[in-house]
């Protein structure tokens, strides 16, 4: 098996829009004491700060070497396998997960190579849809549910340990599947789903109705899917070649 510090070089752990400096350093000490180092953090309200090194402890490295990002398609840069931790059921189309049976999959794409992303929101609104959209799967923590909301660090500290306990051999792993070519990344499918919704929007196919929902459906499909770089060249091709017929057409009326 795979040394378990080449699978945990593998994993980052994303924080998007953390409001308290303290939570981002109590989470770099949670993610190292679980062998994990890489942190990303996506729009944090303050960083760097005081209050992060004091509560990162002997963890400052994991901060020093934090990236900081604007928008969350670049914390996920290199991806191809994103789990979005949510504390309540949300609307969006994504299989909902136990903290280990995400550590198996998570397990699993790493194995296959793949880089891997446990993204975490905001300490009092969790993540938007839009954001859980970008994610593969959703996990929930089974907490009480009279009283669901983990502090943050809590929550990263947990599913460190899953996934700590899912490296060491204690939870069952997933078989990877077979597959010749690895999926396409974040940023490569970003660019796809922008490409998809112009297209759309180009051939009219809304017809005036909100595009959210359909827009949500299809990223779940194309998630699913999983398609590889030399697959979604092909999509792009037939996303253009509509684009062009739409414009022919508009020019015909």
């Amino acid at each position: 098996m795979t040394d378990t510090a080449d699978l945990a070089a593998l994993f980052r752990f994303v924080l998007v829009r953390t409001s308290h400096p303290g939570n981002i350093g109590s989470a770099a000490r949670a993610i190292r004491t679980m062998g994990f180092t890489r942190l990303e953090l996506v729009a944090p309200a303050e960083y760097p700060s005081r209050e992060a090194d004091a509560l990162a402890a002997n963890a400052v490295s994991v901060l020093a070497e934090a990236g900081v990002h604007a928008a969350l398609v670049d914390g996920l840069a290199g991806v191809t396998f994103a789990l979005g931790l949510s504390a309540r059921r949300r609307g969006v189309n994504l299989p909902e997960l136990t903290p280990r049976e995400g550590a198996a999959q998570a397990l699993a794409a790493a194995a296959r190579g793949e880089q891997v992303a446990l993204v975490f929101g905001n300490e009092r609104t969790g993540l938007e849809n839009e954001e859980l959209a970008r994610c593969h799967a959703m996990v929930r923590i089974p907490s009480v549910e009279d009283y669901s909301s983990l502090n943050l660090a809590q929550a990263v500290q947990v599913m460190a340990y899953e996934q700590r306990l899912a490296m060491l051999g204690e939870a069952p792993v997933a078989a990877p599947p077979e597959q010749a070519e690895p999926p396409a990344d974040a940023a490569r499918m970003e660019r796809f789903f922008e490409h998809l919704g112009q297209t759309l929007d180009d051939i009219e196919f809304h017809k005036g109705r909100e595009p959210t929902t359909i827009m949500l459906r299809l990223r779940r499909l194309f998630q699913r899917a999983q398609p590889d770089e030399r697959e979604l060249r092909i999509l792009h091709g037939v996303l253009a070649d509509a684009q062009r017929m739409a414009m022919l057409a508009r020019r015909e009326k």
